[in-house]
């Protein structure tokens, strides 16, 4: 993913050397080289003259031009080796983090330790370095960081060989690497002190703001990417080829996409799609085209129209933050920050820190991705899962819980804050002890007499009820561990639970997904 740089980015280099083993007699390279800037505004190719003073001079039908290294990287088997000076911390892996996202964290984090962040590229791609220098900028220098954006595996490589103190990935660790990091003295890493999870990124389907069509069923959606649809007015919009742009077969987001899309049994693309690099280009082929359809992380729609997905089992999700913070809507990827259990570098872990606090939501919601703050939504009536439950069917018993379930949301509002279990169990996942945390601090402002409801859910699987009381032990669960986290500081509030059982699927009961979307506990407060 090529993502434009923050403005941050200042426009001096950061302590290059250049290996000169590459020099021919009389300091000129011979052969072709590209130079290339994150942002699209330098595309040069030419014969490479020199490099120095951090400045690469090439040769081209325009005549010798000098580009400053820290704006551009260089491609091609002319390119000088480059080196960047020492750091006290580095963070490799995951490009969506390191390009998209790391550049205003830094920012961030520099207000956060009340000291100046200088920001600055270096002649690599996907590299820059962040150097923090105390009392806004007046005092002495805390510390030095370098971001290197590659790939999610190259996060648990520089782990793993210690070339790295954090690794960016933006999907979960898997066992493998865990093992071979365990096995390295590197400790568990899913432990939360290890892992843990710094923002969602959810992908969106867009199409032209022209497009008449504003919501397609799952099942329409494949019909689309498998090559079966051919035109808008196959689903009530303009008599108007459709175009589909994808992404390379071996990018995460071409696998995120189809995996939630077709399981594990994608198609071929189809013929006529139209590859892309990244999310930009996506946005922009779509701008272009009023027939176009793509998918795109959320920090990138670009002003284009996302669309609703309707599941197969009639169940609407629409890409905002708040279905996303919830994981209700299918298409999301968790993005991670890893360290080794042996860390020692007080840098790096003030660093972590620091992408914990509620002082990172905001950054991370100027970066255009979704935080994992607390958001509350007002529960309704009218409400797509209301109307659902008022005219269901199912037996008289079933009837009066979804009744019950309907005179709970009439008191009360939704948090984001949703809690998941594993089939049969009441132990929190990593997400969930995470979100317990912040839970706390939320509950603790909430004025005298309001009241927090645990609300239990749980899949299909087996009978009725069953299914409600395993939903409500859920509940009791979540409720007793905000007591026993919160002590005094929510002594104020009452904590009440309950559980529905499998009424109000969130998902689809149909696959494991969908059933491990549906086994949650939602927080619901009343307030006086």
């Amino acid at each position: 993913m090529n993502y434009a740089p923050s403005p941050r980015l200042k426009k001096a280099a950061f302590g290059l050397t250049v290996a000169m083993t590459a020099l021919m007699a009389g300091g000129a390279w011979a052969e072709k080289v590209t130079l290339k800037s994150s942002d699209g505004t330098v595309n040069l190719e030419g014969d490479l003259v020199s490099f120095s003073d951090d400045n690469y001079i090439i040769r081209t039908d325009l005549g010798d031009l000098r580009i400053a290294a820290n704006r551009v990287f260089c491609e091609g088997p002319g390119c000088p080796a480059v080196e960047t000076a020492a750091y006290d911390v580095k963070l490799a892996g995951s490009d969506t983090i390191g390009e998209g996202l790391m550049p205003l964290m830094m920012g961030g984090f520099g207000t956060y330790l009340n000291a100046e962040a200088r920001i600055e590229n270096t002649a690599n791609q996907g590299e820059f370095t962040a150097t923090f220098v105390g009392e806004e900028g007046f005092g002495d220098t805390l510390g030095t960081y370098l971001v290197s954006a590659t790939r999610s595996g190259d996060a648990f490589a520089g782990l793993l060989d210690g070339t790295s103190q954090i690794g960016m990935s933006a999907r979960r660790i898997t066992p493998d690497e865990a093992r071979a990091l365990k096995a390295a003295g590197a400790g568990n890493m899913i432990d939360p002190n290890q892992e843990r999870i710094l923002a969602i990124d959810s992908l969106v389907v867009i199409v032209n703001n022209e497009n008449d069509v504003s919501e397609l069923s799952a099942s329409d959606l494949a019909k689309i990417y498998s090559g079966e649809a051919k035109n808008w007015s196959e689903f009530g919009g303009l008599d108007l080829p459709i175009s589909i742009v994808t992404r390379a077969e071996d990018s995460g987001t071409f696998a995120l996409f189809m995996d939630g899309l077709f399981g594990g049994q994608a198609p071929a693309v189809p013929e006529g799609a139209v590859s892309v690099a990244d999310n930009d280009a996506a946005a922009a082929y779509v701008n272009d085209n009023p027939g176009a359809i793509a998918y795109v992380g959320y920090a990138f729609q670009r002003g284009q129209k996302p669309l609703t997905i309707i599941s197969e089992c009639g169940i609407p999700t629409t890409p905002d933050p708040f279905s996303v913070k919830t994981e209700e809507y299918a298409l999301y990827r968790r993005l991670y920050l890893y360290n080794r259990g042996d860390l020692s570098n007080e840098l790096a872990k003030q660093f972590l820190d620091f992408t914990t606090s509620e002082e990172s939501s905001n950054v991370i919601k100027q970066a255009g991705f979704i935080d994992l703050g607390i958001e509350l939504r007002d529960n309704s009536i009218d409400n797509d899962r209301a109307q659902q439950l008022l005219f269901t069917g199912g037996s008289k018993f079933e009837a009066e819980v979804a009744k019950e379930f309907i005179e709970l949301m009439k008191a009360a509002d939704r948090l984001s804050t949703t809690f998941r279990f594993r089939t049969g169990s009441s132990q929190l996942d990593p997400r969930g002890q995470l979100d317990l945390a912040r839970l706390v601090d939320y509950v603790a402002a909430m004025p005298q007499g309001a009241t927090v409801t645990f609300v239990g859910f749980s899949d299909d699987v087996g009978e009725f009820e069953p299914n409600r009381g395993l939903s409500k032990n859920r509940a009791e669960s979540i409720a007793d561990a905000l007591k026993g986290a919160g002590g005094d500081k929510v002594a104020h509030v009452t904590i009440n639970a309950t559980g529905f059982g499998e009424i109000a699927p969130a998902a689809c009961n149909t696959g494991d997904l969908g059933r491990s979307i549906n086994r949650r506990v939602e927080t619901w407060i009343t307030l006086p």
